[in-house]
C-alpha cells in the first residue's frame, strides 16, 4: 500500500518521502517520526531526525528487515537474520552499539 500523512511537518506530517511510499507492508511511530517497512524489506524513516526519522547513519543495515518497533524516540528493527539495528536519539534505545 501507499501512505498518505499530515499533521505538523517537524513530526512527520509532510510526507517528505511520499514517492518512496510504495509497497509498504508495515508502518511505525515513534513520537516524532515515521518509519515504514516496504515489501523488498527495506525501511524508509521521515520526521524529526533525532527521534529516528532520519536512519542514514544504519541504511545500509536496514535490508531483510522483517519488523519495527517503535519507542519513544528511537525505533528498532528486527532482521531475517534475527539481528537488531537501532537508530534514534541514544538515551531512548537508539544506540545499541555496545
Amino acid at each position: 500500500g501507499s501512505v498518505v500523512t499530515w499533521g505538523s511537518s517537524e513530526a512527520g506530517g509532510d510526507s517528505s518521502v511520499s514517492k518512496l511510499l510504495r509497497n509498504v507492508k508495515h508502518i511505525q511511530a515513534t513520537k516524532w517520526a515515521f518509519a515504514a517497512i516496504l515489501t523488498d524489506g527495506s525501511v524508509v524513516t521521515w520526521g524529526n531526525a533525532e527521534s529516528g526519522g532520519d536512519s542514514h547513519a544504519v541504511q545500509d543495515q536496514l535490508k531483510d528487515v522483517r519488523t519495527l518497533q517503535a519507542a519513544d524516540r528511537a525505533f528498532a528493527a528486527i532482521l531475517a537474520d534475527g539481528s537488531i539495528v537501532t537508530w534514534g536519539l541514544p538515551g531512548y534505545g537508539g544506540d545499541s552499539s555496545e
